[in-house]
C-alpha cells in the first residue's frame, strides 16, 4: 500500500513540471523564432522482487522489478522552422534553413532564430533585452542610415544618394557598407542549452554558415513552432492526470488512517 504514496506523490510532482513547461511553450506562442519543448519523464530507480524458500534463504530467485516513482528525465527541443510572416519591418529577419543569429550580450555570444531586431540610441543593430547582434567580422552592426538593403547573404549596404545637383551630374554614387549578419550553427544541437527570451548558449564552438544553406529573408520574421491545439491537448492531458493522482492520494491517505485508527483499536 504505501508504494501508491510514491507512486501518486511522485506522478503529481512529473505532471506539475510538464504543466509548467507546456504553459512556457503558450506563452511564447508569438515570440518569433521559439522552439516549443516536450518533457520526457521516466522511472527513478527499479526495485528487483525475489522468491526465497520458506527455510532455506539461499539462491533467491527473481521475480521482476517494479518502479517506485516517476520523474522527469528530460527537456527536448524541437528545432523544426516555424512559418514565415513578412512584416514589411526594415530590422526584421528571418533564416531559412538551419542556422542562428550571434547576439553579443553581457554573459558572452548568444545564438537565437528571432530576428524581430531594433537599433538602439547609438544606431547599432540590437535584439531587445539581450544585445547587439554581430557582424561576420565579430563586431556589432551599427546601421546610420535607414534607406538599406540586405540581400540572401546577410549583407547590409545602402546607396548614399547625392546632396546637390553638382554631385548628380558627376555621376558619383557612394555605397556605405554595414557589415554581415553573422550566420552559424552546430552539428550536435544536443550541446546548446536553452535560456530565456528564446536565446540559446553552448560551450562548442560553432560553425559559421557561409555556403548559403540558411538564406536570410528580410523584412520577415519566422513565427514560433509552438502547435497550439497540440499544446492545449497536452495540457488538458497532464491536468486530468494531476487531479486523478490528487484524488486517489486522498483515498489512500482516508484508508491509512482508517487502518490506523479504527483498525487498531479491534
Amino acid at each position: 500500500m504505501y508504494q501508491g504514496f510514491y507512486n501518486l506523490a511522485s506522478g503529481m510532482l512529473t505532471q506539475s513540471r510538464n504543466l509548467n513547461v507546456i504553459s512556457n511553450n503558450m506563452v511564447n506562442v508569438q515570440t518569433a523564432g521559439y522552439k516549443t519543448d516536450t518533457m520526457v519523464s521516466t522511472t527513478f530507480g527499479d526495485e528487483m522482487l525475489y522468491r526465497t524458500g520458506r527455510q532455506s534463504k539461499e539462491n533467491p530467485t527473481q521475480l521482476a522489478t517494479v518502479s517506485k516513482i516517476k520523474t522527469a528525465d528530460r527537456t527536448y527541443i524541437n528545432y523544426e522552422q516555424g512559418d514565415f510572416e513578412e512584416t514589411d519591418g526594415i530590422y526584421d529577419f528571418a533564416l531559412g534553413g538551419k542556422g542562428f543569429f550571434c547576439i553579443q550580450t553581457p554573459q558572452g555570444e548568444r545564438y537565437t532564430r528571432n530576428g524581430s531586431f531594433s537599433v538602439d540610441t547609438e544606431g547599432y543593430l540590437t535584439l531587445d533585452g539581450a544585445g547587439r547582434v554581430l557582424s561576420s567580422d565579430d563586431q556589432p552592426i551599427r546601421i546610420e542610415d535607414e534607406n538599406f538593403t540586405v540581400d540572401s547573404t546577410g549583407h547590409i549596404t545602402s546607396v548614399i544618394v547625392p546632396d546637390s545637383e553638382e554631385d548628380e551630374s558627376s555621376g558619383e554614387v557612394e555605397t556605405k557598407d554595414y557589415g554581415t549578419l553573422k550566420i552559424v550553427d552546430f552539428a550536435d544541437y544536443g550541446q546548446l542549452r536553452k535560456e530565456d527570451s528564446g536565446m540559446f548558449s553552448s560551450t562548442a564552438a560553432p560553425a559559421a554558415v557561409t555556403d548559403g544553406s540558411a538564406p536570410v529573408q528580410w523584412k520577415t520574421i519566422e513565427r514560433s513552432n509552438v502547435d497550439m491545439v497540440q499544446e492545449m491537448t497536452a495540457m488538458m492531458s497532464s491536468q486530468r492526470a494531476l487531479q486523478s493522482a490528487a484524488q486517489v492520494l486522498k483515498m489512500y491517505d482516508q484508508v491509512m488512517s482508517k487502518s490506523s485508527g479504527d483498525v487498531g483499536r479491534l
